[in-house]
């Protein structure tokens, strides 16, 4: 919220500010085979977040000098996609203004720098050898010689290959995979599970990671229910927070709901009887005084 996304900016600030505990982000690689950072992989591909003019589909059309001369960040100052660009001084936002696109080397440096884990998407064009990428992508993190007890690989494409290439952290997407391949981390949207589910895959020693959970609320409910870890876009906010925030048992809150609802109705009932009997009230006492 407080940078351009998958921009070294964003990574510095949220390693710095917010002693995050790992990064997250999106891998896709260039046309000289080099793996760089970017969201985007099908038809917004770098129109959404660069000023790039001409047609890209994907990025084995740019090799990645050509891609590092992309503005990656004017967007974000313009856009406010947010609206929280009013939060940043003068020279951070200058400094958004310059960013460019990253490559997966630059992001595993910094992440030596910190000891901060590194979990990423690898996006595939389509109809392209998706084991090269794997491999090149592989290779690029190896001699890198970032810690591989860092790295938390989360691509269901040839992870096989991986899990014999690497002593990487194997996150799964869906239950039914980690449980299949007996793997202990899980990463899904927080709306896939329930508070019952997040509490039994504790209880089983599976390490739950929930995204995208920016708000007080829901963190906190979460962090409830015994959930590991959360990706957020509002480290900022949450980093804060020391504990999570009161909340009440859903039974709790339908019988308050119910209560008061309930309540409600006695009393329009009450008001609704109170009014026709004292409009009814004046209506005889004016026809007695006709009379």
């Amino acid at each position: 919220m407080l940078a351009p996304e998958n921009t070294l900016m964003s990574f510095n600030r949220s390693a710095t500010e917010c002693n995050v505990k790992a990064f997250e982000t999106d891998v896709q690689l260039s046309r000289d085979r080099i793996p760089f950072l970017m969201h985007d992989h099908k038809s917004e591909f770098l129109k959404r977040t660069t000023n790039i003019t001409k047609n890209v589909s994907c990025g084995n059309q740019l090799t990645f000098d050509e891609l590092k001369t992309l503005n990656a960040g004017e967007w974000f100052v313009e856009k406010d996609p947010f609206y929280t660009v009013h939060l940043l001084t003068e020279n951070q936002k200058n400094d958004a203004k310059m960013q460019a696109i990253p490559s997966l080397q630059e992001l595993l440096e910094l992440a030596k720098q910190h000891n901060t884990k590194v979990i990423f998407d690898l996006y595939h064009p389509e109809h392209c050898d998706d084991i090269k990428d794997t491999e090149d992508t592989v290779t690029t993190i190896l001699d890198s010689g970032i810690d591989q007890k860092l790295v938390y690989w989360l691509p269901p494409k040839n992870r096989e290959y991986v899990k014999n290439a690497t002593d990487f952290i194997q996150i799964y997407g869906n239950e039914s995979e980690m449980f299949q391949e007996n793997g202990f981390h899980l990463n899904v949207k927080y709306s896939q599970l329930t508070i019952d589910k997040i509490r039994k895959l504790q209880e089983d020693n599976i390490k739950v990671n929930l995204y995208v959970v920016n708000e007080r609320w829901l963190f906190s409910l979460l962090w409830c229910a015994g959930a590991s870890s959360v990706t957020t876009n509002s480290c900022q906010v949450l980093n804060k927070m020391r504990n999570p925030d009161w909340t009440m048992a859903p039974s709790v809150y339908r019988m308050i709901w119910i209560l008061v609802d309930v309540g409600s109705i006695f009393t329009m009932i009450g008001l609704f009887v109170y009014q026709w009997k004292t409009n009814n009230f004046r209506h005889r006492e004016g026809r007695t005084n006709i009379l």
